[in-house]
């Protein structure tokens, strides 16, 4: 009976090695584009992508069969003469603003350039405040 619990306690831990992802990785030389120019224009890009199954990677880096689909559709769109700004802008539109490292103010992501700021500013005014409190305690006590 303990034998069996244990069993099954077993099979239940490994059926998420299961779900793992059977395809190889993807790997980055894969099909390369001829023109150096337009490769390394396309390298550039991707290195400012983020995979977003690996998530702290860029596509130019990660092994994720995702990445290796993002650097196609990078490399297939700078081959056909698309801007690398007009690429990003697709992606960004497909995959939503976290697919970027370089992020630009939108109403999704202005709180990610305020918040620091407001923060910032709390702190200096909490300080301020505390530095001018023992400055008067200390003029007030000579």
């Amino acid at each position: 009976m303990i034998r069996a619990l244990f069993a099954v306690i077993l099979a239940l831990v490994a059926v998420p090695l299961a779900a793992q992802d059977t395809m190889p990785p993807a790997p980055y030389a894969y099909n390369q584009l001829d023109d150096p120019r337009l490769e390394a224009e396309a390298a550039a890009l991707m290195h400012t992508l983020r995979c977003l199954k690996c998530q702290s990677q860029s596509i130019a880096d990660s092994d994720a069969p995702m990445a290796g689909d993002m650097r196609h559709q990078v490399r297939s769109r700078i081959q056909a003469g698309e801007s690398p700004e007009a690429i990003r802008a697709w992606l960004i539109a497909r995959y939503g603003d976290y697919v970027s490292y370089n992020p630009t103010v939108s109403a999704s992501t202005w709180p990610l350039f305020a918040i620091p700021v407001l923060l910032i500013l709390i702190v200096a005014a909490v300080l301020l405040r505390r530095l001018g409190k023992r400055r008067s305690d200390t003029e007030d006590a000579a």
